[in-house]
């Protein structure tokens, strides 16, 4: 008969069936081999013989007479339910723990940076044997356990080690191969069973599938000195320029599927050569279940999503970009999480990853749950996750999604609908802790990588160092350039005259920061307009219009950020579900588009004045911000040594302004080196051909002035010569 034990593991609700499966003594000493096997005929114990069933049960044990014939690990041969089919099998339950108490301690205390290497499913020899190691969190259940294919799903084969007060659970399962899918079952205290995925799998099946899969990478890297320049990388001083894309939906293949990471590789890499940029930024490309999410719902945060192919796909992707002196950057989502009952959402029966007071839990906008940052293994969770995409894939920054809606308690919630921190305040004290330890941790571990913050609001010191009270940030996208200058750029030329301070207001913060200046994808959806179509008038002023607007974002102190699409004029909304609108490039004034953005981006990189000082106000100096009835702005960009200038005029309304007069440093004659009206770029050609003298007349405060010929709409870079 069997005893209380053995009927919780015949029930499968034991909490710990290492106590009762395995090699035993029974009460009379007696060492006892034990199975259970609920899909067993008969179950011969290899070397040793016939196990015997325990009556009215899945269980099999024999006596092991003679210890010295017994190998460490119970090597099974079963015969399965009415079929003749024989099964050999290493029993799991002979295995010593393998998860460390210094892991157990440092991922309570939510300080393991590398717990991705033993959380999750992990293939491994142990004892010569080859299987996989699967270890979760889950603290506060009856029982976890494995299923997928090799055991029909059943959660009552595979019960998982329960490794005391950690809430972790971990289980050795011999001959799991790479590419075998598996998720968790777990039976809450309150008797329900959930099936998870893996919170850590690296890997998982293609949409709808939720299942996880077991990975191996195979790949060598082949950017080593990609890597050892990164560690150098004086970024504050040099140029950066970022072209923000969707993988899903920059190109298709021809059946308008996905392209895998390798064919967008193939295709990507020497078109954004061609355009200039330094860096490339992706939307998420974590696993997700639903496409229009664009990735901002991820599901699997350790596995770059199967739509593009395998990790070692995309680690191929990142190589070959780096090999061709291209940066990559991903968009990271730690502000949120969807409520899909098959992965984080409730994960134990209960909150766990999430608050279970929705006012600190969800956000209702979205909705979607909020992380618990205040619960060690959950920042855990997080911070090995930006580790583990800086370690395994080599990226090169991360853009940290929606940083406002987590530094605040009370963001887009009224009265009552939020919790005051433990000083009454509506900061969100656990969010900044979290936010300095993860800048802290990336940047300790990976010198040379940044990370950006999405944070619109006036949040100080976003992108100072911790240890001066700051959240540690590279970078922060500067929402507020953004928003003020397309807002101008709307205006018919004729009333911007009554707008003109939305030009100049940024000089007055553009260095509280380390600002990057971008035009996202959020400002091409929704009914917003793609870029083309916010320009006003007819087609000529539309165009015009956009090449002024480009310059004036690369002229402005900041780093450059650009989404795809903008850099052809698409004339359509972006869509996720469609590529980019190619065609559009047989048209001249598309090309020249295309065209400006080249330049820009080269002229940016090979001037030192455009980027060595984007983030310091020594580089930047007004000629004239006060020419409001002309609608005219122009000033200077330096250098770090003050010894080369870019002088830049901007005309914001479709007249030519001929015999324009602006002071300047220096006796030197300038010229040309980029104008926006040029023939070159679809314009209209106006400007200033050869040389431009200088004249020994004072003006705006110069010794020096010179006349110029400015373009309808247009913009000029002058160097001297």
């Amino acid at each position: 008969m069997m005893n209380k034990e053995q009927q919780r593991i015949q029930q499968g609700r034991h909490h710990d069936p290492f106590q009762v499966l395995g090699v035993h003594l029974d009460d009379n000493e007696q060492s006892i081999a034990r199975v259970f096997l609920p899909y067993a005929e008969t179950v011969e114990l290899m070397g040793i013989g016939e196990m015997l069933r325990i009556p009215n049960s899945d269980i099999f044990e024999i006596s092991l007479q003679d210890e010295t014939k017994t190998a460490q690990h119970l090597t099974l041969l079963w015969q399965e339910k009415g079929s003749d089919v024989l099964h050999e099998m290493i029993s799991p339950y002979s295995f010593a723990m393998q998860v460390g108490e210094l892991d157990l301690h440092l991922f309570a205390e939510g300080k393991h940076h590398h717990a991705y290497r033993f959380m999750g499913a992990h293939l491994k020899t142990i004892d010569d044997i080859e299987g996989c190691l699967f270890t979760l969190w889950a603290p506060n259940v009856q029982r976890v356990s494995v299923v997928g294919d090799f055991n029909q799903w059943d959660g009552r084969c595979h019960p998982m080690r329960n490794c005391g007060a950690s809430g972790v659970w971990e289980l050795f399962i011999p001959s799991l191969q790479v590419n075998d899918c598996y998720k968790y079952e777990i039976l809450t205290q309150n008797d329900e069973r959930l099936i998870k995925t893996d919170p850590y799998a690296q890997s998982m099946a293609l949409r709808p599938d939720t299942t996880s899969h077991i990975t191996l990478s195979q790949y060598h890297w082949q950017d080593s000195h990609w890597l050892e320049n990164r560690a150098k990388f004086d970024w504050q001083h040099q140029p950066m320029s970022i072209y923000e894309l969707h993988a899903g939906s920059w190109q298709q293949s021809d059946s308008g599927g996905f392209l895998n990471w390798r064919e967008l590789a193939t295709r990507l890499i020497p078109y954004i050569l061609e355009l200039g940029y330094t860096h490339i930024e992706l939307m998420p490309i974590a696993e997700h279940p639903l496409d229009q999410s664009w990735g901002y719902q991820v599901t699997g945060f350790f596995a770059p999503s199967a739509r593009f192919g395998s990790p070692d796909d995309f680690r191929y992707f990142i190589d070959q970009c780096h090999q061709n002196d291209l940066g990559v950057f991903i968009d990271w989502v730690p502000a949120h999480f969807p409520k899909d009952a098959f992965a984080l959402a409730k994960f134990n029966g209960d909150a766990l990853y999430e608050h279970a007071d929705p006012r600190q839990g969800e956000h209702q906008d979205w909705g979607t749950l909020i992380f618990n940052y205040g619960r060690n293994e959950v920042r855990n969770f997080l911070i090995t996750n930006a580790v583990y995409w800086l370690d395994e894939f080599h990226i090169d920054g991360l853009r940290v999604d929606a940083v406002a809606s987590m530094l605040y308690l009370d963001y887009s919630r009224e009265d009552g609908e939020w919790l005051p921190n433990a000083y009454g305040g509506r900061e969100n004290l656990e969010a900044i802790k979290f936010l300095q330890e993860m800048n802290t941790t990336v940047h300790g571990l990976h010198e040379g990588v940044v990370t950006m913050a999405e944070e619109s609001t006036a949040w100080p010191m976003v992108s100072r160092p911790v240890e001066l009270g700051g959240l540690g940030f590279s970078m922060k996208w500067n929402m507020g350039w953004m928003n003020d200058n397309l807002s101008y750029i709307k205006i018919d030329p004729i009333h911007r005259q009554y707008h003109h301070n939305q030009l100049t207001f940024s000089q007055i913060y553009s260095y509280s920061e380390n600002f990057v200046l971008p035009l996202s994808h959020d400002e091409v959806v929704h009914g917003k307009c793609s870029l083309i179509n916010k320009m006003p008038g007819d087609n000529w002023q539309k165009f015009a219009n956009l090449r002024l607007f480009y310059a004036w974002q690369y002229a402005h102190s900041g780093k450059k950020l650009l989404f795809m699409g903008g850099e052809i004029a698409q004339w359509k909304e972006w869509n996720e579900a469609e590529s980019l609108d190619w065609d559009l490039l047989g048209f001249d004034t598309h090309q020249g588009i295309k065209q400006l953005v080249s330049d820009l981006n080269h002229q940016y990189k090979n001037e030192p004045a455009l980027h060595e000082l984007d983030f310091s106000s020594d580089g930047f100096q007004w000629i004239d911000c006060h020419d409001s009835s002309q609608s005219i702005l122009s000033f200077l960009r330096w250098n770090k040594e003050r010894s080369q200038h870019i002088v830049c005029i901007l005309n914001f309304t479709p007249l030519t302004r001929e015999g324009y007069r602006i002071g300047v440093p220096n006796g030197t004659d300038y010229q040309e080196v980029l104008n926006t009206d040029s023939s070159y770029y679809a314009g209209s050609n106006q400007g200033n051909q050869g040389k431009i003298a200088i004249e020994e007349i004072p003006w705006s405060g110069f010794e020096y002035s010179i006349s110029i010929t400015l373009p309808p709409l247009g913009a000029l870079f002058l160097k001297g010569v």
